[in-house]
């Protein structure tokens, strides 16, 4: 057996211990979103450092735990914070936890996200469905060797996010009176934000929002055959020849004022889900 698989059915059965349940949403929960799992009813909680081969999440504003549960009768699993880049894991590292998820059975990935802005018609708070991305990390979480059994060697990123929930996410946005537009997202390293010169390139070859994250894990979640739903917070708005200085509190602070509206539309997301499972169940 390929030595990644050895580790995530180490990790699952460490989480089946106490959490035996067959999830079917994987959520991602980036910076100052970690209080959505507050909705998760029935929650087996699991630090970071207490999966075997799960890294310590060390970014500010990430608490570090996954937690198992249900929101409107659906199992899920949730990564109350995540692993970067520029935290110095690997790509591998940083997207283990999406192939535990995968083994416990989800078949939706939802992945949040701080970004910034680079549209001028952007505000902060305001809520980014991503419909593709630009991956400028510098490396891929697939490269290496390939385990057929995870997925395939070549996988098809024509349409890495799903377009039905790209839909229902706009729609039930829209709903609810949430300002949302659809946008491509730009992956980088990090850990600095970008220079002026950056965001103009950026904007020019078609980014709509950058961030340091969503591209890796989005990525082995497609390798993996999962359907993908990005939602991202825009914290700052990056116009070069306006731009003022960024810090790390300030993206926190209006990612946590913005979390209400992801949450919403995250429960939107599972309550089509739960009705969408209850017509066809999963095997």
């Amino acid at each position: 057996m390929d030595e990644l698989r050895k580790q995530i059915e180490q990790a699952t059965g460490t989480i089946r211990r106490k959490w035996n349940h067959q999830a079917r949403i994987g959520l991602i929960l980036g910076t100052g979103l970690g209080r959505i799992v507050e909705q998760i009813e029935q929650a087996a909680e699991f630090p970071f450092e207490s999966l075997p081969h799960f890294c310590q999440s060390t970014a500010t504003g990430h608490i570090g735990k996954l937690v198992c549960g249900q929101v409107k009768n659906v199992n899920l699993i949730a990564m109350q914070g995540r692993f970067h880049f520029y935290e110095g894991y690997t790509l591998q590292q940083i997207t283990f936890p999406v192939r535990v998820m995968k083994a416990m059975g989800i078949d939706l990935l939802i992945v949040t996200s701080a970004s910034g802005g680079m549209d001028p018609a952007h505000r902060p708070g305001q809520l980014i469905v991503i419909d593709d991305h630009i991956n400028l990390m510098g490396d891929n979480p697939l490269a290496g060797f390939n385990d057929e059994q995870l997925g395939p060697r070549f996988p098809d990123m024509s349409q890495p996010y799903d377009a039905d929930l790209i839909e229902t996410a706009l729609r039930l946005a829209r709903e609810r009176n949430i300002p949302a537009q659809r946008g491509v997202y730009v992956g980088v390293k990090g850990p600095n934000y970008e220079t002026r010169a950056e965001y103009r390139f950026f904007r020019t070859i078609g980014g709509d929002v950058v961030g340091m994250s969503t591209v890796p894990e989005t990525l082995v979640a497609v390798h993996a055959g999962l359907r993908v739903l990005g939602l991202s917070t825009v914290t700052n708005v990056c116009l070069p020849d306006a731009l003022e200085p960024t810090t790390g509190e300030d993206v926190i602070e209006v990612a946590s004022r913005a979390a209400d509206n992801m949450a919403v539309v995250i429960e939107g997301i599972i309550e089509e889900e739960a009705r969408r499972l209850q017509a066809n169940p999963l095997p």
